[in-house]
Order: structure tokens, then sequence, then C-alpha cells
């Protein structure tokens, strides 16, 4: 089992070798400071005229995971992303803000969980390569912002400032990501008693029935109507990940929630003709959304890569044939997103945002194989 995981963390890790080098050529822009949010995929260019957050954390974790595993040129890249996060990224009041210009200017000051999440995820990364202990501050500081002005009575963090609705278990599954990636760095900050938090929020309100409802009202209740019964085998299998690593970390991760949301996923998540993982399922468990993602394919990987058992190599083998058909493309290095029954791979522009699912995939199979050569918790 071992040699049929390392094989796939080889080719995994081939994949890689030839993306890296491309998004630092073609999707860092050294002149203004930040990164592309797409690459045309005939001419490399950027056909975005405008920079998110989302994609400013999540590249900043790609290049300081890429410097951690010794390429060239990736912690400059690092570096960069991190002076756009304390630089131009940052709201007045608190907090980050969501859009900006091509020359770092805001315009759109919303602050969004979700993407400040990731600031959380991102600040723990370029920690990992720097050991900068301004940076514990930094998330310190960040996690007081959360806890002062995003708290919400009925439990958990609101959407975004200004609030709205509905509110989502998304935010609170990508917080959670963040507070396990600080708990191994800063043993003695906040994390451990926000992470548990989050996991008493998750058995409350989000697992329900064997299943993770994604919609609520303001009280936490699940929304009303079709929203409300929907649900997304992407992030169940994330949750299959989260829930081991909260649980390597020492954790108390509700008993049988891992195997459940695994087995739905796999019973009812899976189209049978592609292979690939529906979008949205109804609580009949019918697709709902039947185009295909690529990030549920990587969310897929590395719930089989944690899930243990005599045939994993083999599991783990299938997903990632199955995610080499999305990474089919000329120039090597990019990425068809979405692809459609009876339409096939959709022709746009490739979303940076998928290289963080990408790599923190490649990552988690090659620490199961016992290939990776500078994991994060290393």
């Amino acid at each position: 089992m071992a040699d049929g995981l390392a094989a796939t963390a080889a080719a995994a890790k081939r994949w890689l070798d030839a993306a890296i080098p491309l998004w630092l050529a073609h999707g860092v822009d050294r002149a203004r400071g930040g990164f592309a949010e797409n690459l045309d995929p005939a001419t490399l260019g950027v056909p975005a005229g405008y920079r998110r957050l989302r994609v400013a954390t999540r590249q900043t974790y790609v290049f300081a995971a890429a410097a951690r595993m010794g390429y060239a040129g990736a912690r400059a890249a690092m570096e960069l992303g991190l002076a756009f996060l304390l630089g131009p990224a940052r709201h007045p009041a608190g907090g980050f803000a969501n859009r900006f210009d091509l020359d770092g200017r805001t315009i759109d000051a919303t602050r969004d969980l979700y993407d400040l999440a990731f600031v959380l995820f991102a600040l723990a990364h370029v920690h990992r390569v720097t050991a900068d202990p301004a940076l514990v501050a930094e998330a310190r500081a960040l996690a007081a912002f959360l806890e002062a002005a995003m708290r919400h009575p009925a439990g958990g963090w609101v959407e975004a400032l200004p609030p709205r609705l509905p509110r989502r278990q998304n935010p609170h599954m990508h917080l959670l990501e963040a507070l396990l990636a600080w708990g191994a760095r800063d043993p003695a900050g906040p994390w451990a008693a926000l992470r548990d938090e989050v996991l008493r929020l998750f058995a409350a309100r989000f697992f329900r029935g064997g299943c993770l409802v994604e919609y609520f009202d303001d009280a936490l209740a699940p929304a009303a109507g079709e929203p409300g019964a929907l649900w997304e085998p992407g992030h169940h299998f994330e949750w299959v990940w989260l829930l081991d690593a909260a649980a390597k970390a020492g954790a108390r991760v509700p008993d049988g929630a891992r195997a459940a949301l695994y087995g739905r996923a796999l019973a009812q998540g899976i189209d049978p003709a592609s292979g690939f993982a529906h979008g949205e399922v109804s609580a009949d468990g019918s697709p709902r959304a039947t185009a295909a993602r690529l990030w549920t394919l990587t969310e897929w990987l590395k719930a089989e890569a944690v899930t243990e058992g005599p045939d994993r190599a083999d599991r783990v083998a299938r997903v990632w044939a199955a995610i080499e058909r999305f990474l089919d493309t000329t120039p090597r290095g990019l990425w068809r997103e979405r692809w459609e029954p009876g339409l096939g791979f959709r022709a746009e522009p490739v979303p940076a945002t998928s290289l963080y699912h990408l790599l923190m995939a490649i990552e988690t199979v090659m620490e199961a194989a016992g290939t990776h050569p500078a994991p994060f918790a290393g």
C-alpha cells in the first residue's frame, strides 16, 4: 500500500513541478504587488481587472508551501503576498477588506468571515517559513477582532460586516482549518479553545441526521425551503479531513461523524458515469447541481488519504486519476475548473483560487505516503 501511495504522490508532485513555476511566472504581479485572479489558458494573460482578498490569502499559502518545499522564487512571492495583506488589504476599522483594484485600492470594504479565516490560514503558513513573532501578534489581533466585532449571539460568527443572510457552515469550516494551523504554530494562543468551539457548533448545528447542512437562518436553524435541505459532497469530504486533523491535534470530535459524512458522500454524492462529485445533492439523495468542480475532487482526495484501510492506495489513485482529467492541459500546470454532463469541460479562465485546493490535496497525499520533504507540522 505504501508503494501505491508513493506512486500517486510522485505523480502529483510531477504536476506541481510544472504548476508552481508557471504561476510564479504568470500569476504574480511584481510591479503592482499582487496576484492574478485568473489566467487565460491560451495566452496566459490575466482577464480580471480586480483583486480579491481570497486570492491574496490562498496564493500566499501556495507560495509559502512552495517555499517550504524548496521551489526557487516561491519565498519572494510569499513575501509579496504578505506585504499586500499587511498593507493595502487592511481595513481601517479592523480586519481586512474584500476587493481591490489592480493598484491595491479598496473597491469593496466588506469584511467577510470566509476570507478573514483565510487571512489567519495564510499567516500561519508564512509563520511556518519565517518563524517571525510579529505574525503571531497579527494572528492574535485578528482573532480578537473576530471576537469583538463579528460574534453572533445565536452562536458562531456573522457572515460579514455588514451582516447578511443566509448564514453558512462554510466560513466556520475554513475558520476551523485556520485555527488548526495556528494551534500547531502558537500553542499558547487562543486557538485550541476556538477550535473546540467550532467543533461544538458542528455537532450541535451543522451536522444533522448524518448530513452537513449548508445554509441557515439568523438563529442557525436550517434555512427555510430547499436551501436548508441541500448538501454538498465536497464539503462532506472536507469535513472528513478536518475532523481527522482535529482529532490528531487532540480535540474531541463527534463519534461517528467522519464515517457518516464519508459514507453519504460516497453513496449519494458521486456520479457513477463520470466518476466526479456532484455539486449539490437534495435531501432525498438526488443530485441537485450536477456540474462537477475541481475543488470537490481535491477534497475527496484528502478524505481518502486520511481514511485508513487496506485499499487506501487504490482509493487515492482512483481520485487522482479523476483529477488528472481536469489537469490535462497545455501548457502543463493549468486546469479546467468545471465539467458538465453532456457538455464536458467548460472553456473559461483558470481561477487562481483552485491552486490552494490542489496543493493542499497534494501535500496531504505526500504526507500520507511519507514522501513530503517539509510537512507543515514538521
